[in-house]
């Protein structure tokens, strides 16, 4: 079995790469108890201590060895343990995602439903958070979709942290304050999380629903959209380093972008420019938040949130499109059909992104 270690760092050192083989450490065993008046710094114990030498393939791959008795190399393999995820804590009890194809799926009461599914990764790396009934009103909520980045440390964190920060925020301040509110709660898990001394970052997309108001915010490429009688509104905007008034902050801090594979990337690295975490490119990547409020109206149909796994390949109006027939205007409403549908037409077009896709329906909070 090849391991890798990762440092803090974006960038991969060649010396932090090694290999860990079963056989190497079963011999070490055996030839310390069969001559243990050898040297321990024999050449034999040498090479078989500190790793390959001729390269390492994986579990079913040939692995040569300096040295190493043929016998050893015969050993015959134990059987593959298949040990299952039980939790990634997507912020709710049922999300239980195993190994391949991880997806969860939750709906709840008709207020909303979510969807997310593992992409190519190893892990998944999004999360989400959805707070009904806040200080006991049934049309008070929070919710968010969470895109990690580098790991989930920073998405978990943020999704179970996010909501309790920005409501102690609230709480201190008049209701015509809210923008600074969400912003102090941003900015104040962002701070949270870099004591934690961890390493990755997220994206953030959040919509807190109070007093008949929609209060989006985000940093990074998570998006909402607003169906508004069918027709998509985007309510965040993408903190991506090509948005020139991006470009022209990152820069006048003393940061560059450029342009790799036809990505803009920050100091060569992160191709967004704003994110919980990220402390080596912190100077850069900050954690506030852009905030736009909206009065709920009748017209207004459904909010959706959902990671750039989505909005890479679906358009804002495309996805309104798709989702608002499953269940508007339908005898059989069927949100969490719809959050499937938009992920399933996102990986037919070339997708290979974690996608979390969230659908709030806002005539419920409406007062």
């Amino acid at each position: 079995m090849c391991t890798v270690a990762v440092s803090n760092s974006p960038v991969f050192s060649p010396s932090s790469l090694f290999c860990k083989s079963p056989f190497a450490q079963a011999f070490s065993r055996v030839s310390s108890s069969s001559n243990s008046s050898s040297s321990s710094s024999s050449p034999s114990s040498l090479s078989l201590a500190t790793g390959c030498s001729g390269g390492c393939t994986g579990d079913d791959g040939p692995s040569t060895w300096n040295s190493s008795p043929p016998a050893v190399l015969k050993r015959k393999r134990p059987a593959r343990l298949d040990i299952p995820i039980v939790s990634l804590g997507f912020g709710a009890p049922e999300a239980t995602p195993r190994a391949e194809g991880a997806v969860v799926e939750v709906e709840r009461d008709g207020l909303y439903s979510v969807c997310c599914k593992r992409g190519r990764r190893a892990a998944m790396e999004d999360r989400y958070s959805a707070v009904l009934n806040v200080q006991g009103d049934a049309k008070q909520g929070f919710f968010g979709i969470f895109d990690g980045h580098g790991g989930a440390k920073a998405a978990e964190f943020a999704a179970e942290n996010l909501d309790k920060n920005i409501m102690d925020e609230v709480m201190k301040r008049d209701d015509n304050d809210v923008k600074e509110a969400v912003k102090h709660g941003y900015l104040r898990t962002d701070s949270d999380f870099l004591k934690e001394d961890l390493r990755g970052g997220s994206c953030c997309v959040t919509a807190l629903i109070r007093n008949g108001d929609l209060v989006v915010s985000n940093v990074g490429d998570c998006r909402a959209v607003m169906s508004r009688g069918g027709v998509a509104e985007a309510l965040t905007d993408d903190h991506r380093p090509s948005r020139e008034d991006e470009k022209e902050r990152i820069e006048a801090m003393g940061g560059y972008i450029d342009c790799y594979h036809g990505v803009w990337r920050i100091q060569g690295s992160l191709a967004v420019s704003r994110g919980i975490g990220d402390r080596h490119l912190k100077q850069w990547v900050i954690a506030e938040p852009e905030t736009k409020v909206h009065r709920i109206e009748p017209d207004d149909e459904f909010l959706l949130l959902a990671s750039d796994g989505l909005w890479d390949t679906v358009t804002n109006q495309e996805a309104v499109d798709i989702a608002r027939p499953l269940f508007v205007g339908t005898g059989r409403p069927d949100p969490l059909a719809a959050c499937k549908k938009l992920i399933e037409i996102s990986i037919s077009r070339g997708s290979t992104d974690d996608i979390s896709v969230m659908l709030i329906q806002l005539e419920r909070f409406m007062q």
